[in-house]
């Protein structure tokens, strides 16, 4: 399979960094003129990155280039954070990415979104999607996101793979404080009673304690909450989360980022990075059990809290993956919120990484 991934950082936001970065894979892939690009620019391009779209194309000699601007962003070789910088996939042979409308087959959709364009019309139809929301400077830019060679008005553009198998998961990376308890009363977004009569922040509470071993304040911005329709479901990995926004120690209560019912189930979580480490450790050996074989690419889509920040400077979720498959081309960036299916049903997912591993039809 002719895949293969460069990226390449300057001093300034120019052109040349996307066709450099094309040019390179190309190269790599010993292709002299690509069936499709996935293009990825750091956020110094993102108020006006068609010049760079244009030199990618330019460079491929094709016009099917999608992709978006970000943070930060990455291939096997390195991630780049706070500089400006290009990253390109290139596909040649018989893989390439193709518009949704042609997607009869209904296969797994990859999908880009600027923050300001997700909504539930297209994240919660009946197709699978995988992929990351961009995090531009102002999340609002309207080149963030693009298709065809050209910025996409609408927000967020769609694509999927032909000629490739693909296995798709997502890592929540937290370390689980509570067993599941069921959710008896709520008040729109304030977690009031669990069962048991059990207050929310008292069972949060204790959990924290036994955890650290101290009296220390619960640390909210590493807390998350995860819920799901079974105790079953939360125990096997099959969950949901949101964030905590805050709790009220009189009453007890605790309010999320997002409203749940009575009748779900709920435990708290916590980031931490051995967690999170073992999680993908363990990710990437269940997805090459699914796709059955050793993959021919990948892609990432990694929360900007779980990246480098997260493990104190290094990426050591890249780390498992290019550990696991060695000289494998991968891309990714690090965004706002990754797009994952659970349970059949396509999730915005915070402080998650979103792998997708893809492995060439033999039929």
């Amino acid at each position: 399979m002719k895949v293969a991934t460069s990226i390449v950082l300057g001093r300034e936001a120019k052109p040349e960094l996307a066709a450099e970065a094309v040019t390179n894979a190309m190269r790599k892939a010993g292709i002299t003129v690509a069936n499709s690009v996935l293009l990825l620019l750091t956020s110094e391009f993102a108020s006006n990155p068609q010049a760079a779209i244009k030199a990618a194309a330019s460079a491929a000699s094709c016009t099917q280039v999608m992709g978006c601007s970000a943070t930060g962003i990455f291939t096997e070789d390195d991630w780049v954070l706070d500089a400006p910088a290009a990253a390109a996939m290139v596909f040649g042979d018989d893989v390439t990415l193709q518009l949704a409308r042609q997607n009869h087959a209904r296969q797994p959709l990859l999908t880009l979104s600027a923050p300001n364009a997700i909504n539930s019309t297209w994240l919660n139809n009946d197709i699978a999607r995988f992929g990351g929301v961009s995090g531009d400077a102002i999340g609002q830019g309207p080149f963030s996101v693009w298709q065809n060679a050209k910025g996409e008005v609408a927000g967020y553009v769609e694509a999927f793979f032909s000629g490739v198998n693909i296995v798709t998961e997502a890592s929540h990376g937290l370390l689980q404080l509570t067993q599941p308890k069921k959710i008896q009363q709520v008040d729109e977004f304030d977690i009031l009673l669990l069962d048991r009569h059990t207050s929310p922040f008292s069972s949060l509470k204790k959990a924290w304690k036994a955890h650290s071993k101290s009296n220390e304040p619960v640390p909210l911005h590493l807390v998350m909450a995860i819920y799901a329709e079974s105790a079953k479901a939360i125990k096997q990995g099959e969950y949901n989360q949101t964030t905590v926004i805050s709790y009220d120690e009189t009453n007890g209560n605790i309010m999320l980022a997002q409203p749940l019912k009575p009748g779900q189930y709920i435990s708290w979580g916590l980031r931490d990075t051995t967690a999170a480490i073992a999680d993908m450790t363990h990710m990437t050996h269940r997805l090459t059990e699914k796709l059955g074989c050793q993959p021919d690419f990948a892609l990432l889509f990694s929360c900007l809290g779980r990246g480098p920040y997260f493990y104190a400077g290094t990426d050591q979720d890249l780390k498992v993956i290019t550990q696991q498959f060695p000289r494998m081309p991968l891309l990714g960036f690090y965004g706002n919120g990754e797009i994952a299916s659970i349970n059949g049903i396509n999730q915005l997912l915070p402080y998650s990484a979103v792998l997708s591993l893809f492995s060439a039809k033999t039929d």
